[in-house]
């Protein structure tokens, strides 16, 4: 199994292969380590995470393991290149990028490997057999974590000052 995740302490990306052997998940910018909890992997072939390995979130989703800004970015080339070819009046060329632009994205969703994302952090996991038993994206549990993140935030920026003492 593969982790790829944000380290706490200096927020570089941090990937590590093999964390079902390890006790620690060290980050190679900062040494910063962070305990793996005892009940976050469940055993067997193949070992499967219960929880998020780098937070206390227990709430993971299933996703495909690919780049979001890259599937985006072939729709909008898509779509650009139909609308140059209706300009050019090519209703077929037109139509056969369309359809072309459909068969990519559905080639790319049938071959591509599902990983595990975490809710609260984005930590993703990777391997065989390792979705188990948590469900696809929930808008309701993804909002209840961005307001919970945007709160602490706001907390954070709101802590009052020392008063001054002048002279």
């Amino acid at each position: 199994m593969r982790i790829t995740y944000a380290c706490p302490a200096c927020d570089a990306t941090v990937s590590i292969d093999g964390i079902t052997a390890r006790s620690t998940l060290d980050c190679t910018s900062c040494a910063a380590s962070v305990q793996i909890p005892e009940d976050g992997i469940a055993p067997g072939p193949p070992p499967k995470p219960r929880r998020c390995l780098v937070c206390p979130s227990t709430e993971l989703f299933v996703r495909k393991d690919f780049p979001q800004r890259l599937g985006l970015a072939i729709v909008i080339a898509g779509l650009a290149a139909s609308c140059l070819a209706w300009a050019w009046r090519e209703l077929i060329l037109t139509f056969a990028i369309l359809f072309g632009t459909a068969l990519v994205d559905v080639l790319l969703y049938i071959f591509m490997p599902d990983c595990l994302s975490c809710y609260r952090c984005g930590s993703r996991y990777r391997g065989e057999g390792i979705t188990g038993a948590f469900g696809g994206f929930d808008l309701e549990t993804h909002e209840k974590h961005r307001q919970q993140a945007a709160r602490m935030r706001d907390a954070a920026r709101t802590v009052p000052a020392e008063p001054s003492h002048g002279p």
